[in-house]
């Protein structure tokens, strides 16, 4: 993981890094159409040159509580599992390289969190958080349901 690019994005507050090989580009959000019984994760769905991406809100994804926090007008685009998905997230930072191997979270941020991050991670930008897509991606509801199966 050292000297990996990293996307560093702001989401509820807190540093976060998606590896920059999983961001294929940042684009600004435009009309987002809503999904008529989609997750609550879920925001819509929007179009990049004629192809659809579903629009995730992350905050949402991650199974926080609603709040009033400002997203960017911009999204990241990621592909996953073949689909493409922007991600709105609070802000988008910066590109930067990882210091180190990503790191046990110290004192953990919460269940929510631990879910989707694989853990801390040094970058030349400072700490983040070391997102696991596939994990934010399926939401909160697919947690819960692992759960209740076991």
């Amino acid at each position: 993981m050292t000297g990996d690019l990293l996307v560093i994005v702001q989401i509820a507050g807190r540093r976060c890094a998606l590896s920059a090989l999983d961001v294929k580009s940042v684009i600004e959000v435009g009309t987002v159409a809503p999904i008529p019984r989609a997750p609550a994760w879920i925001a819509g769905i929007t179009a990049l040159r004629s192809q659809a991406l579903t629009v995730i809100d992350c905050r949402r994804a991650i199974g926080l509580a609603d709040c009033d926090w400002p997203t960017d007008h911009r999204a990241a685009v990621v592909a996953e599992g073949g689909h493409s998905y922007a991600l709105l997230v609070d802000g988008i930072e910066d590109i930067t390289t990882a210091a180190d191997a990503a790191g046990q979270i110290p004192g953990g941020f919460g269940p929510e969190w631990s879910r989707i991050a694989t853990g801390m991670i040094e970058t030349m930008a400072g700490p983040a958080l070391l997102i696991d897509l596939p994990a934010l991606i399926s939401g909160p509801e697919t947690a819960r349901h692992d759960s209740e199966a076991a």
